[in-house]
Parts: C-alpha cells; structure tokens; sequence
C-alpha cells in the first residue's frame, strides 16, 4: 500500500501536466467555435477548424516518438509546448480562417506530442504488478481535466486576446512540473510501426467501431457548440452542455466494461450504437428549453458513445498476440484519427445545409451502419474462446499501447 502511495506521488508531476495539457487544448477548441461565431466565420469554416486540429494530431502522434529518439523525452516536450502556446498566442493577431487552421494544427500536434512524452514517461516506470492502479489514476485525471476544460469557455470571453493568452500562459505551465520532476528521463524505444491494415486484419469490425467513435467525438466536441449556439444555449449553459457529455462517457466506462467482460463484445457495440440512435434521435427532435432536459440528453449521448472506442479496441485485441499490441493499438488510432479529420467539416456542412439536428443525424446514421456491419460480422466468425481484459483506452498518441499492453495480457 505505501510503496504503491509512493509510486503515484512520484508521478504527481506527469499527472499535473496531463491536467494543465487538457485545460489548455480542451478549451481552445469551443472557444474557437463561439470567437468564430462572433467574427462571423461560416459554419464550414469553424468545421475545418475542428478538422485542422485532428490533422495537427495525427501528425504529432507521428512525429513525436522520432523525435523523442532524436532530442529525448524533456526537449520533445518543449518543442510541442511552444508550437501550441505559439498556436494560441496568435489567434487575435491574424483574423483569418485559414490562419487559425494553421494554429490548430500547431495545437493538435502539441497535444499528441505533449500526450506521447508523458505516456512514454509513464511507461518506463509502471510493472504489471501496478499497471492497472496507475492506468486507473490516468484515467480519472485524463477525463476529470477534460470535463473542466469544458467548462472554461463559461468564463472565457470569446473573440478576446486575454482569453486566447490566459489558455497559452496553461499550455507553458506544463513545462514546469514535467522540468521539475525527479523522475529520470527514460531510455527512448522505437516508434511502433504504422500498420493501418493490421486493424483491419485483425478486425474489420473493431475498425469501424473506432472510426465511428471518432465520428461522433470529434463532431459533438468541434462542432456542438455550433449546434448549442443555434439551439438558443449562452456560452455558460454550452460548456455544461459539452462537460454533460463527457461526465456521461466517464459514467458509462464501468457498466461498459462490465458488459464487455461478460458477453460477446460484438453484442456490446451493437447495442450501444442501437442506444446511440436513441439518443441522437430523442436529441434532434425534443426542442424543450429546459436545460436540465439539454444537459441530461447530452450526458446521455456521452454514456451511450463514449465507450464504443474501448469496446472496440478490446475487441480487436481478442485476435492480438501480445507482440502486436502496441502497433495494433497505433493501427486503430490512425483509423480514429482519420475518421476525426473529416467528422468535423463534413458536420458543419450538414448543419448549414439543414439545420443543428443534422449534427445528430449524421452521428445516428454513422450507428445505424455500424448496428449492420456488426450483424453482418457476427455470421462471419465466431469470438476467440479468451478475452482480453476491457480497459478504458484514451485516444491520445499512438504509443498508448505500450501502456495498456500489460493489462490486456493480464487475462482474467
């Protein structure tokens, strides 16, 4: 018990930049949206916003481990912190649609990898014997600084430089506990091969699954706002419609897991998506003006979409020798990153083409079909008779396997 303390202390400054990585790059996106709306962007043009952020973070999910092994673990870090304060700090000095793209994706690369030196960092200390407590430490501040940054964009003035450089002063903060920490700098391993097709390989089901959950991530975070701000919602009542989402997702990961551990996952992501449509369709059509109807139906969407990645991921793995792990878990985060460059754009299209339910549309459209391919898949193949534990799997770099490989080879 006390050296397990004293292992989650040692950690306390991976975490507290994890936290201050989140509060800078969660809130910028909303606040993107409503300073747009305010100097009159389009529609399409705040959904390429969204977009560019998922471009910025695939690459930087790229990058990161090669440069790791060029400069190290501290001087990587450093490199993708400034490239997204830079990023930050610029809005209000160039008003410009295409400008601003650029620096999102300066800001989706700091993220990725900002993300990819922690979880290395991480990786270098954590045993089987404590993976999973630490796993579950990351998790809870991972999700619970997400929610917040969420709800900064109720206290942020849009359109304003003090609000752009209060995110960018959070962003240089993370330099400091991660510079100040007495963990030592980890060896750098190899960057895990990228394999798309291997997702495939392995399961063409669990594929979809991610691309789906990122079809619908990517569009409710980059572009709800839009659809909250043509739904009559302030910027306060936006950012705890878009934290209601995330709480419901926080929510769902136990009973998810539960029921991924139990049944055919297949099963699981079949019904969640069939959950999902009720909730995108219960979502579309009530207009009640009461928020708290808003923000339930919102933490439900959260709780029926938000498992459906790790639902996914665990099932893919169920084929995975333990040697493929990590590059498979690199393979479904290229396929989620894919499907979250378009989500975003094509979104905002549908919205100024038939107004902010199309949001829930396209989501519940994306469910429908993947309800149908998991029919179709289940006639395929069965199920390998072991599993591989559910575990929660963040979407934040490619080397993330690294970390959950350990428990996912732990069988039950």
């Amino acid at each position: 018990m006390v050296g397990g303390m004293r292992l989650l202390i040692s950690f306390t400054a991976l975490f507290l930049s994890v936290i201050l990585m989140q509060l800078s790059s969660g809130g910028v996106g909303p606040l993107d949206v409503l300073s747009a709306t305010e100097l009159n962007f389009t529609t399409q043009q705040i959904g390429f916003l969204g977009s560019a952020h998922f471009v910025g973070f695939f690459i930087g999910c790229w990058w990161a481990p090669r440069l790791m092994g060029s400069v190290g673990h501290s001087r990587t870090f450093a490199a993708f912190t400034a490239m997204g304060a830079i990023g930050l700090l610029a809005h209000m000095l160039v008003i410009d649609p295409l400008a601003w793209s650029m620096m999102r994706i300066a800001s989706g690369m700091c993220v990725a990898g900002c993300y990819t030196v922690v979880e290395s960092w991480l990786q270098a200390k954590v045993v089987n014997e404590n993976r999973g407590r630490v796993m579950g430490v990351y998790r809870v501040v991972d999700m619970g600084a997400s929610m917040m940054a969420q709800l900064m964009i109720g206290v942020l003035a849009p359109a304003s430089y003090v609000s752009y450089n209060l995110l960018a002063l959070i962003c240089c903060a993370t330099l400091i506990p991660l510079t100040l920490t007495r963990v030592p700098q980890p060896e750098t391993k190899s960057a895990p091969r990228l394999r798309p097709m291997l997702a495939i390989a392995k399961s063409p089901l669990a594929t979809a699954g991610v691309i789906v959950a990122a079809l619908t991530s990517a569009a409710f975070r980059m572009v709800g706002p839009v659809y909250g701000q043509r739904t009559g919602l302030v910027a306060e009542e936006i950012a705890y419609f878009l934290a209601a989402f995330v709480l419901g997702g926080a929510l769902a990961q136990v009973p998810a897991g539960w029921l991924a551990d139990k049944f055919d996952r297949r099963w699981v992501m079949i019904w969640l998506s069939a959950a999902a449509i009720v909730s995108c369709g219960l979502s579309a059509a009530i207009t009640s003006s009461d928020i708290v109807v808003i923000f339930g139906l919102a933490g439900l969407f959260g709780f029926t979409t938000f498992p459906i990645y790790s639902v996914a991921a665990a099932h893919a793995h169920d084929f995975a020798d333990s040697d493929q792990r990590v590059e498979l878990s690199a393979a479904l985060m290229f396929w989620y990153a894919t499907g979250a460059i378009a989500a975003p754009a094509f979104a905002s299209l549908l919205i100024d083409l038939y107004g902010p339910a199309a949001l829930f549309g396209m989501i519940a459209v994306g469910h429908l079909g993947l309800v149908v391919f998991g029919l179709l898949r289940m006639r395929a193949r069965p199920v390998p008779d072991e599993k591989t534990p559910y575990v929660y799997a963040p979407r934040t770099s490619f080397t993330i396997g690294r970390l959950l490989r350990g428990v996912r080879d732990h069988k039950n």
